[in-house]
């Protein structure tokens, strides 16, 4: 995977350390993953991106080969995320970028360019709706689909000796022939080390915690200035939702977007239309870094 990129480790002021593959050139866009993944759910993609920008396919903190700047919550928060990676970009030479991110990723993804306007020249975000909005809008349905955004959340180390039992069981259920072999490796070797799994759960942690709170202090007050582009996938979770660039529109008022074919895993499912939809987008919304 990832032919002609290299790999490295970005350390962070705040003492946190991220695994990072940067390959091509050209304007600079940064990859973040979701869940159970690792930077390598962009390998079909991120060659394509190559092709005329530098990219930067990061593990998020805690995650994959990635070390979180600190044990508590507010060390997971995308809050926090954010600020770990716009200070490895910073340090890998690049003030601005663009930046799309999948699932967990694409919430740290908005919350940067929310809190990082400077830095941030357009984003994406793949198969998710903000934070805030998901928790104030859950049902019967979104409950029992989504169960393990309450069953992680859970407080203390439970969801942590559970998974420890069969951690295949568990982050692969419903994901039958959608992994690519090579990619299959890198999340297995991931997720069966008890401290990316407990990363895992302090993100669900913080997510309906203080990430929560964050959206909702943000609500009607600030705004998403870059361009945004939203994919999601039509046979997955957003394809209930009867207008998805309607939610999105109050935090980013200058939002386009579309539905792939496919379910949740937009850049494994459909990687070639999904590079394609971001090739375009990252091309119409060029900016100097």
């Amino acid at each position: 995977m990832f032919d002609g990129f290299t790999c490295q480790d970005v350390a962070t002021p705040a003492g946190g350390r991220v695994r990072v593959r940067v390959g091509g050139s050209g304007p600079p866009v940064l990859l973040l993953h979701g869940y159970p993944q690792t930077s390598a759910m962009w390998h079909l993609v991120a060659p394509e991106l190559a092709r005329d920008h530098t990219v930067i396919a990061a593990d998020l903190p805690g995650y994959g080969d990635s070390v979180a700047p600190g044990a508590d919550l507010a060390a997971f928060g995308k809050r926090a995320m954010a600020r770990e990676l716009v200070s490895v970009m910073g340090r890998l030479g690049f003030r601005r970028f663009a930046v799309a991110g999948h699932d967990r990723g694409g919430r740290c993804a908005y919350r940067l360019a929310l809190d990082h306007p400077d830095a941030v020249t357009a984003l994406a975000v793949l198969d998710i709706l903000p934070t805030a909005d998901v928790l104030a809008t859950v049902d019967a349905e979104f409950a029992r689909s989504a169960w393990h955004w309450f069953f992680l959340a859970q407080p203390g180390d439970l969801p942590e000796r559970l998974i420890a039992a069969d951690p295949d069981a568990f982050f692969l259920r419903g994901a039958d022939g959608i992994f690519a072999e090579p990619a299959l490796r890198a999340y297995r070797a991931a997720y069966r080390r008890p401290s990316v799994v407990h990363a895992m759960c302090q993100d669900y942690r913080a997510g309906a915690t203080v990430d929560r709170v964050d959206d909702e202090a943000d609500r009607g007050r600030r705004r998403i200035a870059c361009p945004t582009l939203v994919l999601w996938g039509a046979a997955g979770p957003l394809g209930r939702t009867d207008d998805v660039l309607a939610v999105w529109r109050p935090w980013a008022p200058r939002v386009t977007g579309l539905a792939l074919d496919c379910g949740h895993y937009l850049a494994e499912e459909r990687p070639a239309e999904t590079a394609r939809a971001l090739r375009e987008f990252l091309s119409a919304t060029r900016q100097d870094p």
